[in-house]
């Protein structure tokens, strides 16, 4: 679910970042709906239950409205304390804060682990922000 969670935050700070913002139903590799960002950059899950927002700056926040991360303009993935823990790279591609390959977000949407196995789609976002599912937890069980 931590998985989750973050795919749908990613696809938040990607809606954010476009040029007319409108709210996005997320699924998962199943199809199965999992949640939505509004166009105020508001997370929600299946149960339509607020569990975090991403701002227009790239600040990641969860429900407590607690900072706990941020996508950097250089594709830097910082935690709450401010310290990189990741990359996301041009490509699509997501390196860990030992630079190993943990995911891809593929040009058409599709979000692939390590294993190079699907787990989610975000048609039509920035890969960018896509790729922050791979570091920030925001959907539970």
């Amino acid at each position: 679910m931590k998985r989750i969670k973050f795919f749908l935050l990613i696809l938040g700070v990607m809606l954010l970042s476009a040029d007319v913002v409108k709210a996005q139903d997320l699924r998962n590799q199943s199809n199965a709906y999992i949640g939505r960002i509004e166009s105020d950059g508001t997370v929600r899950n299946s149960s339509n239950s607020t569990i975090g927002k991403i701002e227009r700056d790239g600040t990641i926040r969860n429900s407590s409205n607690s900072r706990v991360g941020k996508l950097d303009s250089d594709g830097t993935v910082r935690n709450g304390s401010n310290s990189a823990i990741g990359r996301v790279e041009r490509d699509g591609t997501v390196r860990n804060g030992s630079n190993s390959m943990i995911g891809r977000v593929c040009s058409d949407g599709t979000v692939r682990n390590g294993s190079n196995s699907c787990i989610g789609s975000a048609k039509g976002v920035d890969q960018r922000y896509t790729a922050l599912f791979f570091f920030f937890d925001f959907f539970k069980r």
